[in-house]
């Protein structure tokens, strides 16, 4: 998850904040939480699978 330390603001005369500014690598962090954000809202109406199940497909794909 990205922190927020280390972003800087610029602000107008009255001291507003107006835009920010950040590392490529905090943008990145950033973009990827979205992601996940959105990838989360399009799954919210799925059912959740069966932990056991789920288990036991990885192990016979060999895959644990």
């Amino acid at each position: 998850m990205t922190k927020t330390k280390n972003i800087e603001y610029i602000v107008d005369e009255k001291g507003r904040k107006k835009a920010v500014v950040m590392s490529y690598k905090a943008y990145l962090e950033l973009m990827e939480d979205l992601d996940d954000l959105r990838v989360k809202a399009e799954r919210n109406d799925e059912a959740p699978e069966d932990f056991e199940k789920v288990l036991a497909e990885l192990k016979d794909a060999g895959r644990l």
